[in-house]
């Protein structure tokens, strides 16, 4: 299993440890290309752009125990982009999550 070094202050994962060739991977995904937030469809539920299919679904699926090439084999129109996007637009919905401390914590 490969080893990341992740520099926190800028945020960047780099090559893995064991790998031979140095590749760079990019944090910051541009998932607003991908996930659309509709009144119209899914009562506005964020989804993969051009279908029906909620963030909230394919999280579903993956946590129910199906692997990422189970989703795409039952769900023809999706890319593994498309899962990355979610990946993002979940990430980026919990680094703007504000949490209230409880009085108790204070």
């Amino acid at each position: 299993m490969a080893r990341y070094v992740r520099c926190w202050q800028t945020m960047r994962s780099y090559a893995p440890l064991d790998s031979k060739a140095p590749k760079a991977y990019s944090v910051a995904m541009n998932y607003r290309e991908s996930i659309t937030i509709d009144p119209q469809i899914r009562s506005g539920k964020p989804c993969i752009r051009g279908t029906r299919i909620a963030v909230a679904d394919v999280f579903d699926y993956l946590g129910g125990g199906m692997t990422i090439s189970e989703v795409l084999d039952d769900f023809p129109d999706l890319t593994a982009d498309d899962i990355q996007a979610c990946f993002a637009f979940a990430a980026d919905r919990d680094r703007r999550l504000n949490v209230v401390p409880h009085e108790a914590a204070l």
